[in-house]
């Protein structure tokens, strides 16, 4: 889902050039596309252009730091229950490179290097042979959401399914020559799924994402599946043994329930309600409404939370009003939403007469990103005019979406985000990566794509040469971390998604976005500044609007 949005919501001037495969699919773009059940291989043998030397097949591979509960640059070194941080002693035959102490040089989130030779064990697990580690991609026939943004932007679907696949394939590749996979390669296997996206993220379609789940678990032998984007899938895929990337900010207790399966690039909903109820309690709690509009600027703050009503979200709903009542604080008004879009509209009229009705001055938005669409549009008619609390999920925390609401309402619009500075896409480290093995332009969600794919890059890296989703597990969790464009990455026994800090920011309606040259861009307070959980200053009202 996180690819499909991203490829649906941005213009893009990229040339098609497709990756070959047998599949005949063709759908709305990135991994939503696609009919049938048959899967496909792109099995990668490093034969682009990545240059060889910086990585793999008994190379090197960086590192440093320490590692809570293991030794720095030390892989898992065993199969066990996982849990803790990372694998003890050195593993026979490997040792840390003489030759630098990071893997990729000059990469800000690459691990420790290692050197290796002899036996990797052969087929440790399933999904692994001496040669492969075999990963699953699930293909969607989805118009939804992404369609719906799409169409809203006025921008075409440009991210095909195979532009996608290519910038899979090549990153795949990239990977391949530049970690230590103990000999072996990740081997990338596409197939056309049966299920819908848009249907799993309401909670249905569970059927179908169970039969998805058996092609990738059984009948291409997976270890891994790359495109586990929605709780039904990866739920099923869990069941299945094959660990999932993707979940779309599940909370903390979610993804523990499920060890050591399901890991995404997208911030788990409960570390995001600490940080907002952090945000929250220390600026804007029993404090006036400054940054609202006429009718409620300047009134003693009346804060509503808002998300889906799906109980994985409602759990951190839970966790952000004991957030706030701990600290002696309330949210006084609870709001939930169906993902539907086509009744978005009408409940969107309903749910802004209850706000307006009850005097609710801030609207702290854990929302998909095309709720405030709606949202705004109604309260601009009723001429409802809040403040706009933005926490950070689904994308609404990017420029080219927040053009789409309501701009004199948005103009009120000020919270948190979790996603790096926007850039032109030709700065991206996961563009970088692409254009290391192919000269052609990757898919407009390249740098999610690549996130996602160092994410399994990193865990088959640090687990050493026995890989198993135990150690797996335990190698993302001796992971030393590391801070660059996508903010400080780290793992540990309650954490299965690598971003730990934010940045705070504001809505500027005259501002233009480096993400598409247009007006309407996120402006960052504390000059860009990132905040892990207690860090963050002790204010009056939110640094926003200066």
């Amino acid at each position: 889902m996180l690819f499909a949005l991203m490829a649906a919501t941005v213009p893009s001037t990229y040339s098609e050039q497709g990756l070959a495969t047998t599949d005949s699919g063709e759908g709305s773009g990135s991994f939503e596309a696609g009919t049938g059940s048959t899967s496909d291989s792109a099995g990668l043998d490093g034969t682009g252009d990545a240059d060889p030397a910086a990585g793999t097949d008994g190379a090197a591979v960086t590192g440093g730091g320490a590692a809570a509960g293991g030794t720095a640059g030390t892989p898992a070194e065993s199969a066990g229950g996982g849990g803790g941080g990372g694998g003890g002693g050195p593993i026979a035959g490997q040792q840390p490179c003489a030759d630098r102490p990071m893997q990729i040089p000059g990469d800000p989130y690459s691990p420790p290097c290692f050197e290796f030779s002899g036996d990797n064990g052969g087929a440790t697990a399933k999904g692994v042979t001496p040669e492969e580690v075999i990963v699953s991609a699930r293909i969607l026939n989805e118009k939804g959401f992404q369609q719906t943004l799409a169409t809203l932007a006025g921008a075409d679907i440009v991210d095909g399914p195979e532009d996608v696949k290519r910038t899979i394939a090549a990153l795949a590749e990239y990977f391949n020559s530049r970690m230590q996979f103990y000999g072996r390669k990740m081997s990338i296997n596409f197939y056309n799924g049966k299920g819908a996206g848009t249907a799993e993220l309401q909670g249905a379609g569970q059927a179908e994402a169970e039969a998805d789940a058996i092609t990738a678990a059984e009948e291409i032998g997976a270890f891994a599946e790359i495109n586990g984007s929605s709780a039904p899938f990866a739920d099923a895929l869990a069941r299945k043994k094959v660990i999932a990337f993707g979940t779309p900010y599940l909370s903390r207790k979610w993804h523990v329930d499920r060890r050591p399966y399901n890991w995404s690039v997208a911030t788990d909903c409960s570390i995001i309600v600490e940080s907002v109820g952090e945000f929250a309690n220390q600026t804007l709690a029993n404090k006036p409404a400054v940054l609202a509009g006429p009718g409620l600027k300047d009134k003693p703050r009346k804060i509503a939370a808002f998300s889906p009503e799906n109980p994985w979200y409602i759990d951190c709903v839970d966790d952000a009003i004991r957030i706030a009542e701990s600290a002696g604080n309330k949210v006084d008004q609870r709001v939930t939403y169906r993902l539907d879009i086509d009744s978005m509209s009408n409940q969107a009229a309903s749910i802004i007469t209850k706000m307006k009705s009850e005097g609710i001055t801030t609207v702290l938005c854990g929302c998909d990103p095309i709720m405030p669409i709606f949202l705004t549009t109604k309260a601009a008619e009723q001429g409802y005019n809040p403040e706009w609390v933005v926490a950070g999920t689904a994308l609404s925390d990017i420029d080219i979406v927040g053009q789409l609401y309501d701009q004199d309402q948005w103009s009120r619009a000020f919270g948190v985000s979790y996603l790096s500075s926007f850039l032109p896409i030709e700065s991206g480290i996961g563009y970088s990566a692409y254009k290391s093995v192919r000269n052609d332009e990757p898919a407009f969600a390249v740098e999610t794509i690549y996130s996602q794919m160092y994410m399994l890059a990193l865990g088959i890296h640090m687990a050493g040469p026995n890989l198993t989703p135990e150690t797996y597990e335990q190698g993302m969790f001796a992971y030393p971390g590391g801070t660059g464009p996508f903010g400080t990455w780290g793992f540990d026994s309650d954490s299965y998604t690598p971003t730990q800090d934010y940045r705070v920011i504001w809505w500027d309606p005259e501002a233009v976005s480096p993400m598409n040259s247009k007006r309407g861009a996120y402006i960052e307070a504390y000059d860009g500044r990132r905040f892990k959980k207690g860090e963050l200053p002790a204010s009056d009202q939110p640094p926003v609007f200066r």
